[in-house]
């Protein structure tokens, strides 16, 4: 059977791993042979694995069936203020666009108050973060591009940024990191990036090299210091792991580390071909399980209570198919809430056989 190399972000469940899949130091994720599920995509994506090789049979060119949508998201989407912010949003993905091509094409300075003007007013259309955040995972869609992940990226560096009390000003210069974070994958061909069949080696040692181009653009420009760094170092890992230099965690920047943080997290959450927006819970879970050696402890905690805290109150459905909602969060195992079905309160650390599977 013949074998060829795919992005992640083109995996689909069903297809079969041809050869044993490692991180940079060597950590087995996925052997050969596994058949992929969503779970192992999203742990892939997890692992900022950008590439790996399946058996290629006429299966692997099927899309699959089109996900029904959840119902928890498709009741956000006909409501009035997820139309007004989806305006809001598009309008600023548009604006956007034009000026990250301006500099990108036309060697133009970054005007922060202006492009940072925008994502202000989608912040605005929401009231509270966990509004923001459904409206984020609702937006989606199958849209990969580099302009709609880095806004979702601003978006979420800025409710983090808030989590972690900084500064007003401080907060403004994280949201500008998450978005120019990936500005340099624009002086890669969109061919290579979207391009559906087989990408040669050299095409794929051609993405990876976005951060290094990222820098590049922003190094003379007028921005804070931390942005450029964000650019060059938001794949790098606190294990060194990560990519391009392997650096460890007193070598990267506080920045970089969050957008590390909210990059992967979009990343993992948005919605695919075969399925809707991922549960929260289940990024949570992985994060929780694999994440603390790769991020920094104190800003992955902090991002994790902080989501958790948002979906308190929420309405959930465990993997058993009972329903309740969450009324109090498990500081050590934040995956595992207590959630209350019917009069019984059921401590999901203390039950390992159930999870939460979707929010209704």
């Amino acid at each position: 059977m013949n074998t060829i190399k795919i992005l992640t972000s083109q995996a689909i469940p069903g297809m079969i791993v041809s050869e044993d899949v490692y991180t940079k130091d060597l950590h087995l994720v996925i052997s050969k042979g596994t058949t992929l599920t969503d779970k192992i995509i999203t742990r892939l994506e997890f692992y900022s694995i950008t590439d790996f090789s399946v058996y290629s049979d006429d299966s692997n060119d099927n899309v699959g069936p089109e996900y029904v949508e959840n119902t928890f998201y498709s009741e956000i989407k006909n409501s009035d203020s997820f139309k007004r912010f989806q305006k809001a949003y598009q309008n600023t993905v548009k604006n956007f666009k034009a000026s990250i091509d301006n500099i990108v094409e036309n060697n133009e300075d970054v005007d922060p108050e202006h492009i940072l003007s925008d994502v202000s007013k989608i912040i605005h259309q929401c009231n509270t973060n966990i509004e923001l955040f459904n409206m984020l995972h609702c937006m989606r869609e199958y849209d990969d591009t580099t302009y709609v992940h880095s806004l979702n990226v601003s978006l979420i560096c800025n409710i983090l940024g808030k989590w972690l009390s900084f500064s007003p000003k401080d907060v403004e210069v994280i949201t500008l990191c998450g978005l120019l974070h990936d500005v340099g994958k624009l002086k890669i061909p969109n061919s290579i990036i979207s391009k559906p069949g087989k990408l040669t080696s050299e095409e794929f040692s051609l993405i990876k090299t976005h951060t290094i181009r990222g820098f590049n653009i922003l190094k003379n420009k007028n921005v804070d210091e931390r942005v450029k760094l964000a650019a060059v170092m938001h794949h790098e890992r606190c294990d060194g792991s990560g990519y391009p230099n392997g650096l460890v965690s007193h070598e990267i920047d506080q920045f970089s580390k969050l957008v590390a943080i909210a990059d992967v997290y979009d990343a993992m959450t948005c919605a695919r071909v075969y399925r809707g927006p991922l549960c929260p819970f289940e990024v949570i879970n992985l994060f929780e399980t694999e994440g603390y050696l790769k991020y920094d402890t104190k800003y992955i905690l902090t991002f994790l209570e902080g989501i958790v805290q948002t979906y308190i109150n929420n309405s959930v459905r465990l993997n058993n198919d009972m329903e309740g909602e969450i009324v109090l969060i498990n500081k050590f195992e934040l995956s595992r809430p207590i959630v209350m079905v019917g009069d019984e309160f059921i401590d999901l650390s203390k039950h390992r056989n159930l999870y939460i599977q979707a929010l209704i």
